[in-house]
């Protein structure tokens, strides 16, 4: 690995331990303080209920998005959190900008100056919104801004699908038909959408594949 290579696993994996530790300690230190522990019990039920979810999400995730985002981003993503909403769009839209790919050293570094910036301007955003909530909550919850916020998310992702879409129609039309009959037929599975970005993007390797195969693409 080159030195920028290794310098971003190793500040990556520190930034990772650390994020662990800021996760728990709050939590432990109040506990200690007060003297107040959970009822293992009750505590490995609950933990029972999440963590085969979320540790196959984690997991999964990592093979989806690390190709995608590059090492950088993926731990910037990781430690920051809501990378489906927010910072794979903003590394997509940024290597398209600059016309890299993802996988090349230069995708690499577009992707991570992106989500960095994206997080950053995340973090001014939530702190001005908590300082300044009561003046601008009326504003925000007034009937007039309220069909816009419902479209945000619908808004920013069909902008990026209509760029990959275009790209090449033919790999899209599978995934997107089978997506839609899989949302018409089950509409409680928009709840768990984690779960499905892996498995559409399983379905559009193989379609893919399907198609190579046959000479379409």
């Amino acid at each position: 690995m080159s030195l920028y290579e290794q310098k971003i696993h190793r500040w990556g994996r520190i930034s990772g331990i650390l994020a662990l530790i800021m996760f728990t300690a709050y939590p432990l230190l109040l506990s200690i303080y007060f003297k107040a522990w959970p009822y293992l019990g009750a505590l490995g039920k609950g933990l029972l209920g999440v963590i085969p979810i979320f540790y196959t999400v984690g997991v999964i995730e990592a093979f989806t998005y690390g190709p995608m985002l590059g090492a950088g981003g993926s731990y910037l993503s990781f430690v920051t959190g809501n990378i489906t909403n927010l910072k794979a769009p903003c590394a997509i839209n940024a290597m398209k900008v600059a016309k890299a790919e993802p996988g090349t050293p230069e995708g690499e570094v577009i992707s991570t100056l992106a989500i960095g910036i994206s997080s950053i301007v995340t973090t001014l955003i939530l702190f001005l919104g908590m300082v300044l909530l009561s003046s601008i909550a009326p504003i925000l919850e007034s009937p007039t801004l309220a069909p816009a916020f419902a479209n945000i998310l619908p808004a920013l992702f069909g902008g990026l699908a209509v760029v990959f879409v275009s790209r090449n129609w033919k790999i899209a039309v599978g995934p997107m038909a089978f997506m839609l009959i899989l949302f018409i037929v089950q509409p409680g599975l928009a709840s768990a959408v984690s779960l499905l970005v892996p498995v559409g993007a399983v379905f559009a390797i193989g379609v893919s594949r399907v198609l190579y195969k046959r000479g379409v693409i």
